[in-house]
């Protein structure tokens, strides 16, 4: 199957995949219509969004673009600095030191950036987080950009903290 047609595919379930991750409370797009910015339509969920297009891009150590690929840090910087007009630095260690931190995973947030170790303490691997306990990524040689648990598996075992550098969507009133 072609990147296109990948993602094609990954971008149909977007929708169901944001209604799923809803914050209780949040007003869900079939619930109500309305002119006024909601959540569901703020520059942090819109960078969420244009993340979840790059499902299926193949991974590539320090690829930067959908054109040639992503590596973990590179994947994260394009979609903030193309999204929201924000420039992390190039390497996950040093995005890890960038905006507020947050330790505990209950208060993660979407658009927060979800930190690892793989080997050790030290942070070699970032992606971002989407709600409900799920995260996109760019995990390693040989596997595309993809959506991952945090709450269970492999990288719930893994997880060291996460950072806050998007501005938080309020709702609109």
């Amino acid at each position: 199957m072609s990147l296109p047609e990948r993602t094609l595919r990954f971008a149909k379930d977007i929708d169901a995949l944001f209604q799923a991750a809803s914050v209780p409370g949040e007003v869900k797009p079939d619930e109500a219509q309305t002119e006024e910015a909601t959540p569901t339509e703020g520059p942090v969920k819109r960078m969420l969004k244009r993340a979840l297009t790059l499902l299926g891009t193949p991974y590539r150590w320090g690829g930067t673009s959908p054109e040639r690929g992503f590596d973990c840090s590179g994947l994260v910087g394009y979609v903030f600095r193309n999204n929201l007009g924000i420039e992390l630095p190039r390497i996950s260690r040093d995005m890890a030191n960038v905006g507020q931190l947050i330790l505990d995973r209950n208060a993660l947030i979407e658009g927060d950036l979800v930190f690892f170790s793989r080997r050790g303490k030290n942070v070699d691997h970032v992606g971002i987080y989407l709600g409900n306990g799920q995260f996109v990524h760019a995990p390693r040689t040989g596997k595309d950009v993809e959506i991952a648990n945090l709450a269970t598996g492999y990288w719930s075992q893994k997880f060291l903290k996460a950072r806050r550098v998007a501005e938080p969507q309020t709702t609109a009133e």
